[in-house]
């Protein structure tokens, strides 16, 4: 059975959330969540809010056991962009990009063979 949950508009770049998200693809759920408590990146935090959310639905709506699920799917896609102006000298304008993103992740019962 496959259980997801989504985070949309986090507000930290895609590139730098698939970095966090690498790290944890593949692992138990609660696993994933206990390496991702240490991680000092920021990005960190909304990716384990994201695997507490997809846990919570698998044991609540499904009802299925929470030590039997693992990371199968996890991905995080670009969301919107927000431009931002600071000027600069001469009157010329340097335009910041604030960039967000959207995390996935896809849980997986493993089946003990």
């Amino acid at each position: 059975m496959e259980v997801r949950a989504v985070t949309k508009y986090v507000g930290i770049g895609a590139q730098k959330t698939r970095l966090v998200v690498d790290e944890v693809r593949g692992k138990r759920a609660e696993e994933a969540i206990a390496l991702l408590h240490y991680m000092p990146q920021q990005a960190a935090a909304a990716v384990q809010k994201t695997i507490k959310s997809a846990l919570a639905n698998a044991t609540e709506n499904f009802g299925l056991e929470a030590s039997d699920m693992y990371v199968s799917k996890i991905y995080a896609d670009e969301g919107p962009h927000r431009r931002w102006r600071r000027f600069g000298a001469r009157g010329r304008f340097k335009p910041w990009i604030r960039r967000s993103s959207h995390i996935t992740v896809v849980l997986e019962e493993r089946t003990a063979n």
